[in-house]
């Protein structure tokens, strides 16, 4: 009974070596994603979040595309 406990614990030992010294010890460094950080706003028609750097603006309202600007707009008019 103990040479095989022994065993499990020499091949737990190994294992658990070998990915230890298989992985770096150094902290992995996340590539920055392009959105983070930017400022979200809110589309005026369909309320869709989406960095400002993509939005479309008018008279301090902001549009997801220019679809909805121009339906926003032409609604507005009547």
């Amino acid at each position: 009974m103990f040479r095989l406990l022994f065993w499990i614990a020499v091949i737990f030992a190994a294992i658990w070596l070998w990915r230890r010294f298989k992985t770096p010890s150094t902290p992995r460094q996340q590539p920055r994603r392009e959105d983070e950080g930017h400022p979200m706003v809110r589309c005026a028609h369909c309320g869709v979040h989406l960095p400002r750097s993509h939005a479309l603006t008018q008279d301090d309202r902001w549009y997801c595309s220019q679809a909805h600007l121009e339906q926003d707009r032409s609604s507005g008019e009547r």
